[in-house]
């Protein structure tokens, strides 16, 4: 098995259960809850922590079929992988302060600390450059041996 291929089957296993222990968050935040609702982003953790643990098996089967080497293979699922853990990182640090019900809604606040605009959409544009290239990266090379 290919680094890229341990790395991406390491993450789904570490999103699973940051899914599954934000869900136990998240029901705990509903029974507490007079609304029977969690706060926004403990629910955007919970179900992107889900989503992306998913996403890193499937880039781990494009890694597996990949032609391209596995140094570039590694360094797509590295990008893809590590910034998929970023975002969900993020959604639990906003869940746990309750400092926002969109990040991206202005002004940019991370608890009471106020975030240069610059920050937050560089942050986004790295993001996007680092997903989609680490995920085009794999699932080129694994079309590529396929047709």
């Amino acid at each position: 098995m290919s680094l890229a291929e341990r790395l991406c089957l390491t993450a789904a296993f570490v999103f699973f259960m940051t899914g599954l222990l934000t869900g136990i968050w998240k029901y705990w935040c509903m029974a507490q809850s007079p609304k029977a609702a969690a706060p926004r982003y403990v629910d955007i953790a919970h179900r992107s922590s889900l989503m992306y643990s998913f996403a890193a098996v499937l880039l781990g089967w494009f890694a597996s079929y990949s032609v391209f080497p596995d140094w570039l293979n590694t360094l797509g699922a590295v990008s893809a992988l590590g910034f998929f853990a970023l975002a969900i990182g993020t959604y639990i640090i906003h869940g746990f302060l309750r400092d926002t019900s969109n990040q991206l809604r202005k002004p940019h606040t991370l608890g009471t600390i106020a975030l240069p605009f610059w920050i937050v959409h560089g942050f986004m544009i790295t993001l996007i450059a680092a997903e989609v290239g680490g995920s085009l990266i794999l699932g080129a090379g694994a079309m590529m041996a396929i047709w």
